[in-house]
């Protein structure tokens, strides 16, 4: 069966692209600032720091070599094109939508880095009691953000079927 496409699909698009935006002024702005593992104490747990991450999520691969700078940015590009898809199939199913376009954003975000730096931009760190969350940024934020609503999205569809 064929699902129409929502003539407002684009909107959410935009959604994506404001976290873009957010994601390279806030790292522009630890650039301009910090020199590279500089930080700056924010709160008692939190910290402002500039780390350069050539690997994925909580630094996975950082040290394989270079070869990951490139399968991350063509699985980044590959997660586009697919939730851009979804993204026209199901624009009207506004929560689900929503995390795609978070999900979109963050990608994309975390994409021109690799392809611009060779590594993604983190800064932000939160730590208690001499443990410290590896160091994130804001794509990784809306990453996350949009994979709990996809989770919270299929709680919903799953309990309205009961």
């Amino acid at each position: 069966m064929q699902t129409a496409v929502n003539p407002n699909w684009w909107r959410w698009l935009l959604l994506a692209l404001l976290v873009v935006v957010l994601d390279h002024v806030t790292k522009a702005l630890v650039v301009s600032h910090f020199e590279l593992h500089e930080g700056r104490q924010v709160t008692s747990f939190f910290n402002l720091v500039r780390a350069h991450n050539p690997g994925a999520a909580f630094s996975f691969l950082a040290g394989a070599g270079g070869w990951q700078r490139w399968f991350f940015t063509a699985l980044a590009v590959a997660a586009s094109v697919f939730i851009t898809w979804l993204l026209r199939q199901h624009g009207q199913q506004r929560l689900f939508a929503c995390a795609l376009a978070l999900i979109l954003g963050g990608a994309v975000g975390n994409g021109i880095d690799r392809v611009w730096h060779g590594h993604v931009i983190d800064f932000l760190q939160f730590h208690a009691g001499g443990w410290a969350f590896p160091s994130f940024n804001v794509a990784d934020s809306a990453i996350t953000l949009g994979a709990a609503l996809l989770i919270l999205d299929e709680w919903r569809r799953w309990r309205a079927s009961r």
